[in-house]
């Protein structure tokens, strides 16, 4: 019984260990896709070039990896080393500066590295490009191959133990042991303690999981009651974000254009003669058609003189939203943070139906303020930080950030 025990001990340790490591590897690839998203995909992809190269193949291109983690953390102080392919580097993307992240650990940086290795050695996918069957791919997900792999584990786990106890037996009524009355399985002690952890262990992730993201909508992209492509207007016709959402520079919130704005236009553009739209779920739309919606809101009838007192407003589904205790400037990350637009909402110019980029959440907001650098040259709301500026000049800091001047206070967005 002694050796059974011993035997089922062991047995149940290798089980738990493979479950721990396989689940410690998935937790690893996501908390690489996690940090990737918050510090790099505002600018870069892993396929294509955006505000910054692509990422595939990073590692590779870079003759040493000392000096790429050097070029992650801070990108500046590289270029003003000399260091060739890094000066090579800025200048061929038009001496566009990098954000620092003189913060980030290198075990941070290892779990990106390790996510862009893992996606870059993928096929290339283009999101919008329709599929047979309306389907658009998505990402690849291991979760259930894992959970397929540690359910066979647990199942070999169980056969040894069967087989062991029936060799025992067999070695005992040879022996001449009188045999003893099997326990069992919903009875044993050892399987049940061993259920209760797993099933605890299971329970609590998922549990943990779903409390850190209630309230939270990442990807989130409904239907709206006109297609309307920020890839066409912001993009192809490089319309400013600012002529439609004025109040972003001005004020609290962004503001959505009223109808009229849109008039501005459309009085004269009743036809969609660009490249062709595509839903997310791959259905093509017709553009003109989309256009006579807009003409059915503002009460115009083509060829009549426009009543604008006809017009009612477009009902759009909001996208983006904080929770009520939380306060959020979009002018004071506009206008004073000089913060691009893309930072929070993603390759906007790219896309044809808006999602929300970000998850918005405190930690990814945080994470910004300790990473980003304030831009004090010529900037009058930050003349008070007479020490910080004091400290550039004599050079004891070479930059400050937002979290430098009190951007991770909680008075800050919660009062």
């Amino acid at each position: 019984m002694i050796h059974l025990r011993s035997i089922m001990g062991k047995l149940t340790f290798i089980a738990a260990f493979c479950f721990f490591v396989l689940f410690s590897n998935q937790s690893f690839s996501q908390d690489g896709k996690a940090l990737f998203s918050q510090n790099c995909a505002s600018c870069h992809a892993i396929n294509k070039d955006l505000t910054g190269p692509a990422l595939a193949g990073v590692e590779d291109r870079w003759p040493d990896k000392k000096m790429l983690y050097s070029w992650i953390k801070n990108n500046q102080a590289v270029i003003k080393s000399g260091y060739p392919y890094a000066v090579d580097l800025y200048n061929k993307w038009n001496k566009t500066q990098m954000n620092l992240f003189t913060s980030l650990p290198d075990k941070d940086i290892d779990a990106i590295l390790g996510y862009i290795k893992v996606e870059g050695s993928k096929p290339a996918v283009d999101p919008n490009k329709p599929v047979p069957g309306g389907v658009v791919a998505e990402e690849g997900d291991n979760t259930l191959l894992f959970g397929i792999l540690t359910l066979i584990l647990a199942i070999v786990a169980f056969v040894l133990l069967q087989v062991n106890a029936n060799l025992k037996k067999l070695a005992d009524d040879k022996e001449g042991i009188p045999a003893t009355e099997p326990v069992p399985v919903w009875r044993n002690k050892v399987y049940i303690m061993f259920a209760t952890l797993v099933l605890f262990t299971i329970g609590g992730y998922y549990t943990v999981m779903g409390a850190i993201g209630l309230g939270r909508s990442q990807d989130y992209q409904p239907e709206q009651p006109i297609f309307y492509s920020h890839k066409v207007h912001a993009g192809t016709n490089q319309i400013s974000c600012l002529y439609c959402h004025g109040g972003a520079q001005e004020s609290k919130h962004a503001n959505i254009p009223s109808v009229n704005v849109c008039m501005n236009c459309h009085m004269a553009i009743n036809e969609y003669k660009g490249e062709a739209l595509y839903t997310a779920e791959g259905e093509e739309v017709n553009g003109t058609n989309e256009i006579k919606k807009l003409y059915k809101y503002a009460g115009y009838e083509e060829g009549k003189p426009w009543d604008a007192t006809k017009a009612k407003p477009v009902e759009w589904v909001k996208i983006h939203s904080l929770p009520d205790h939380v306060y959020f400037n979009h002018s004071q990350h506009v206008a004073v943070g000089k913060v691009q637009c893309q930072t929070c909402h993603g390759e906007i110019t790219k896309m044809n139906e808006v999602y929300q980029f970000a998850d918005l959440s405190m930690g990814w907001c945080i994470n910004c303020h300790r990473e980003t650098k304030v831009q004090f040259a010529d900037n009058g709301f930050y003349s008070i930080y007479e020490k910080y500026h004091e400290d550039m000049k004599n050079g004891t800091m070479d930059s400050v950030t937002v979290a430098n001047i009190g951007g991770t206070e909680c008075q800050k967005c919660h009062y």
